[in-house]
């Protein structure tokens, strides 16, 4: 017993003793191998550990939460034979990376907008960029087309346009709630903070185009009406009534609107 708390120590120590920047030049996602190569990330560091003195498998998160955190939680494993997932994606072997693992095409096709917001994202896949904390895509908006109030809890936002006029603002936290709102001609950039609700939509006569970047590999998104009104399973709806300040009959039949919508 006294050994397990041992090695348990030794690995802690480790855990807070991290190197908070990435430990190697790059880590290239493989997508091909069921094992595990631990690579470091900002403010973070994963140990996966198996000792013949049956240990169960364990993760550590450092005790400094990453800027680049890609999971909305990151529970140790206590039970043996269990898969590990990691917070991110394995190393693919450097011996083996090439020039165009850092290398994507594809921006300059438009996305198919034919749905109900009119409103499609087109994310560029790099696997070089893994564990680099950046992720960029390319947003297509129709005619009336928008990105619904939603908010990326991992990262924060830059969006340039390239065709059209976009509408986009952000709301500050409470108690200020403040709108920050701009219409957005080509050329022009604006900046989202991280976690802050935001909107965008194309204020122009015609198709509209932008590219965004933002500051988490998986930056996460949540959609307030998605998650407020399509919850699995529901959000009790007197509650819901109370917080939208809504009668539960509306209420009944927003919930109905959403749990009939297809993804």
């Amino acid at each position: 017993m006294a050994s397990r708390f041992f090695v348990l120590g030794l690995l802690f120590g480790i855990c807070l003793a991290a190197d908070p920047s990435p430990l190697q030049d790059f880590c290239v996602t493989d997508s091909t191998s069921s094992g595990i190569l631990l690579c470091g990330n900002k403010h973070l560091l994963i140990i996966f550990c198996y000792f013949s003195i049956k240990i169960a498998a364990c993760e550590f998160y450092n005790k400094h939460k990453s800027e680049d955190e890609e999971l909305s939680m990151c529970v140790f494993l206590s039970k043996k034979n269990l898969p590990v997932h990691l917070n991110g994606k394995a190393c693919k072997d450097p011996k083996l990376v090439q020039a165009e693992d850092f290398f994507f095409s594809g921006l300059d096709i438009a996305g198919n907008t034919s749905n109900t917001i009119g409103f499609l994202v087109t994310p560029a896949t790099i696997p070089g960029a893994n564990t680099l904390g950046i992720v960029i895509g390319r947003g297509d908006f129709a005619p009336n087309g928008f990105s619904p109030l939603h908010t990326h809890p991992r990262a924060s936002e830059i969006v340039l346009v390239l065709e059209g006029r976009v509408e986009i603002g952000f709301v500050t936290s409470n108690p200020e709630n403040h709108l920050f709102t701009k219409t957005l001609e080509v050329g022009d950039l604006f900046v989202v903070p991280k976690g802050l609700v935001h909107f965008q939509r194309n204020v122009g006569e015609a198709n509209a185009v932008t590219i965004t970047a933002l500051s988490s590999q998986a930056p996460g998104i949540i959609r307030v009406a998605d998650a407020s009104f399509g919850s699995d399973p529901r959000i009790p709806g007197d509650l819901l009534a109370k917080a939208f300040r809504i009668d539960e009959n509306t209420e009944r039949q927003i919930q109905r609107r959403f749990s009939n919508m297809e993804d």
